[in-house]
């Protein structure tokens, strides 16, 4: 994993930094913008991009009643959706949650060439900052290529007490028995409260990326240590 900060920069200026930087990246590998992946060829030179919702919209089955904007607001909606396509959920998920598991289930394996789902629900992005214009929707993107997500950015949340609010909202999810919400953080929001400027960070999953560029069917393939040497008995 590759992980780092761009400082007085937001999330779209990460979006213009990893395509520039992956397609050169592709060039510099294989020689070639179109690469080709399984039984893909992968073209770096023409980007997708669209949010979480569009995507939806996008790749919504045939077979199905195709959703309405406001219904991926509604609760009820959301949950009737979801069980049209079976997508998993819990009673207690709000709109971000379902919207988000929506997404995974329609759109996720679709996104063959390389694209940028950006925008995604304040739910499920504890650290991201807020777009201005709608609070229940942060400034975050993920990166996929061949149905895998290759990287995960956002604008930094930077205000304390917003963070300190975001984590305890967290908490109460994991009451209700969210596994996977976050943790309280003092130490984190104590450094934030000294101050942080305008940031965005990200990661990139290298070796992901790597699968990708040397047409590699399993990720064992190419990390650098898929397997522990065996346990050999000391002698006596």
């Amino acid at each position: 994993m590759l992980e780092f900060y761009q400082a007085y920069s937001d999330y779209k200026d990460l979006m213009d930094l990893s395509q520039e930087m992956i397609t050169r990246i592709a060039e510099k590998v294989t020689g070639s913008r179109q690469v080709k992946y399984r039984d893909h060829v992968l073209d770096f030179g023409n980007w997708q991009r669209m949010t979480m919702k569009e995507s939806i919209f996008r790749f919504w089955p045939v077979s199905g009643t195709k959703p309405e904007e406001n219904d991926l607001t509604d609760v009820e909606s959301l949950r009737a959706l979801a069980k049209s396509v079976h997508a998993p959920f819990d009673l207690s998920d709000g709109p971000g949650k379902l919207c988000a598991s929506l997404f995974e289930t329609v759109a996720e394996d679709k996104l063959i060439q390389p694209t940028i789902i950006y925008d995604y629900p304040a739910e499920t992005s504890p650290l991201s900052k807020t777009k201005p214009d709608d609070p229940d929707i942060v400034e975050r993107f993920e990166l996929y290529i061949a149905g895998m997500e290759i990287a995960n950015a956002y604008s930094e949340l930077n205000d304390p007490a917003e963070q300190k609010a975001r984590f305890e909202a967290q908490l109460a999810a994991r009451d209700r028995g969210d596994e996977e919400a976050h943790a309280m953080d003092e130490d984190y929001i104590r450094a934030l409260s000294y101050g942080m400027p305008p940031t965005a960070g990200e990661g990139i999953g290298v070796d992901r990326l790597t699968m990708v560029l040397t047409d590699s069917a399993s990720i064992r393939d190419v990390i650098l240590f898929p397997l522990l040497r065996p346990e050999q008995p000391a002698e006596k």
